[in-house]
Protein backbone atom coordinates (compact mmCIF):
# COMPACT_ATOMS: atom_id res chain seq x y z
CA UNK A 1 0.00 0.00 0.00
CA UNK A 2 2.91 2.57 0.64
CA UNK A 3 4.43 1.27 -2.67
CA UNK A 4 1.75 2.52 -4.30
CA UNK A 5 0.97 5.54 -2.28
CA UNK A 6 4.38 6.30 -3.22
CA UNK A 7 3.94 5.59 -7.09
CA UNK A 8 0.83 8.29 -7.42
CA UNK A 9 3.17 10.77 -5.75
CA UNK A 10 5.98 10.30 -8.28
CA UNK A 11 4.27 11.55 -10.72
CA UNK A 12 2.38 14.48 -9.32
CA UNK A 13 5.59 15.63 -8.04
CA UNK A 14 6.95 15.23 -11.65
CA UNK A 15 4.08 17.46 -12.74
CA UNK A 16 4.87 19.72 -10.22
CA UNK A 17 8.61 19.58 -11.34
CA UNK A 18 7.54 20.62 -15.15
CA UNK A 19 5.28 23.21 -13.68
CA UNK A 20 7.98 24.80 -11.76
CA UNK A 21 10.07 25.14 -15.07
CA UNK A 22 7.67 26.63 -17.08
CA UNK A 23 6.83 29.22 -14.51
CA UNK A 24 10.76 29.82 -14.03
CA UNK A 25 10.88 30.03 -17.91
CA UNK A 26 8.21 32.44 -17.99
CA UNK A 27 9.74 34.57 -15.21
CA UNK A 28 13.19 34.94 -16.92
CA UNK A 29 11.91 35.43 -20.36
CA UNK A 30 9.59 38.60 -19.25
CA UNK A 31 12.37 39.74 -16.70
CA UNK A 32 14.69 40.16 -19.74
CA UNK A 33 12.28 41.47 -22.05
CA UNK A 34 11.07 43.94 -19.67
CA UNK A 35 14.46 45.56 -19.28
CA UNK A 36 15.25 45.61 -22.50
CA UNK A 37 12.07 47.42 -23.06
CA UNK A 38 13.60 49.89 -20.18
CA UNK A 39 16.41 50.11 -21.59
CA UNK A 40 15.21 51.23 -24.76
CA UNK A 41 12.57 53.30 -23.38
CA UNK A 42 15.33 54.86 -20.89
CA UNK A 43 17.88 55.73 -24.25
CA UNK A 44 15.58 58.00 -25.84
CA UNK A 45 16.81 61.80 -25.41
CA UNK A 46 14.73 64.55 -24.33
CA UNK A 47 16.12 67.48 -26.41
CA UNK A 48 13.56 69.78 -24.24
CA UNK A 49 15.55 69.90 -20.88
CA UNK A 50 18.25 71.70 -19.74
CA UNK A 51 22.11 70.81 -19.82
CA UNK A 52 22.39 70.64 -15.96
CA UNK A 53 19.00 68.39 -15.93
CA UNK A 54 20.47 66.24 -18.77
CA UNK A 55 23.36 65.84 -16.99
CA UNK A 56 21.94 64.43 -14.26
CA UNK A 57 19.36 62.45 -16.18
CA UNK A 58 21.74 61.03 -18.21
CA UNK A 59 23.75 60.37 -14.81
CA UNK A 60 20.73 58.37 -13.30
CA UNK A 61 19.90 56.64 -16.81
CA UNK A 62 23.65 55.40 -17.30
CA UNK A 63 22.95 54.09 -13.47
CA UNK A 64 19.45 52.26 -14.36
CA UNK A 65 20.63 51.00 -17.93
CA UNK A 66 23.77 48.76 -15.98
CA UNK A 67 21.24 47.97 -13.25
CA UNK A 68 18.84 46.68 -15.99
CA UNK A 69 21.65 44.81 -18.06
CA UNK A 70 23.01 43.31 -14.88
CA UNK A 71 18.83 42.04 -14.37
CA UNK A 72 19.17 40.61 -18.21
CA UNK A 73 22.16 38.88 -17.07
CA UNK A 74 21.13 37.48 -14.11
CA UNK A 75 17.82 36.16 -16.11
CA UNK A 76 20.02 34.39 -18.65
CA UNK A 77 22.18 32.81 -16.19
CA UNK A 78 19.22 31.49 -14.56
CA UNK A 79 17.61 30.10 -18.08
CA UNK A 80 21.05 28.22 -18.31
CA UNK A 81 20.65 26.81 -15.00
CA UNK A 82 16.98 26.20 -16.21
CA UNK A 83 18.37 24.20 -19.17
CA UNK A 84 20.71 22.68 -17.25
CA UNK A 85 17.90 21.37 -14.63
CA UNK A 86 15.77 19.80 -17.36
CA UNK A 87 18.41 17.97 -19.14
CA UNK A 88 19.06 16.18 -15.97
CA UNK A 89 15.33 15.55 -15.30
CA UNK A 90 15.17 13.80 -18.69
CA UNK A 91 19.00 12.18 -17.97
CA UNK A 92 17.13 10.88 -14.52
CA UNK A 93 13.45 10.35 -15.37
CA UNK A 94 13.72 9.19 -19.02
CA UNK A 95 12.82 5.42 -18.26
CA UNK A 96 11.23 4.76 -21.05
CA UNK A 97 13.94 5.93 -23.54
CA UNK A 98 16.42 4.04 -21.78
CA UNK A 99 15.06 1.12 -21.73
CA UNK A 100 14.69 0.91 -25.49
CA UNK A 101 18.34 1.81 -25.41
CA UNK A 102 18.87 -1.06 -23.63
CA UNK A 103 16.68 -3.50 -24.93
CA UNK A 104 17.86 -2.19 -28.81
CA UNK A 105 21.95 -3.20 -27.23
CA UNK A 106 20.57 -6.61 -26.01
CA UNK A 107 19.15 -7.29 -28.85
CA UNK A 108 22.08 -6.33 -31.61
CA UNK A 109 24.23 -8.14 -29.08
CA UNK A 110 22.75 -11.15 -28.92
CA UNK A 111 22.65 -11.43 -32.75
CA UNK A 112 26.26 -10.60 -32.77
CA UNK A 113 26.87 -13.06 -30.06
CA UNK A 114 24.49 -15.64 -32.45
CA UNK A 115 26.61 -14.86 -35.33
CA UNK A 116 30.01 -15.15 -33.13
CA UNK A 117 29.14 -18.64 -32.14
CA UNK A 118 28.12 -19.54 -35.36
CA UNK A 119 32.12 -18.73 -37.02
CA UNK A 120 33.15 -20.82 -33.57
CA UNK A 121 31.37 -23.57 -34.53
CA UNK A 122 32.05 -24.08 -38.26
CA UNK A 123 35.62 -22.69 -37.37
CA UNK A 124 35.91 -26.29 -34.82
CA UNK A 125 34.31 -28.46 -37.81
CA UNK A 126 37.30 -27.34 -40.07
CA UNK A 127 39.91 -27.87 -37.45
CA UNK A 128 38.16 -30.94 -36.48
CA UNK A 129 38.47 -31.92 -40.61
CA UNK A 130 41.80 -30.76 -40.80
CA UNK A 131 42.88 -32.66 -37.16
CA UNK A 132 41.49 -35.75 -38.79
CA UNK A 133 43.67 -35.56 -41.80
CA UNK A 134 46.49 -35.03 -39.96
CA UNK A 135 45.81 -37.93 -37.52
CA UNK A 136 44.84 -40.35 -40.52
CA UNK A 137 48.53 -39.25 -42.39
CA UNK A 138 50.32 -39.45 -39.05
CA UNK A 139 49.24 -42.91 -38.42
CA UNK A 140 49.37 -43.68 -42.23
CA UNK A 141 53.02 -42.65 -41.99
CA UNK A 142 56.01 -44.93 -41.19
CA UNK A 143 57.74 -42.03 -38.92
CA UNK A 144 54.93 -42.60 -35.62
Amino acid sequence: MAQSQQQRNQPQSKETLLKNYQRRLKQDTRCMLDNFMEIIRIAKVNPDSKIITRQLQGEEDQYEMNVRAANIVRAGESLQKLVADIKQFLILNDFPATNEYIDDRTKFLQSHQKEVDHSLISLRDEVLVHLYEVEEEYYASKYK
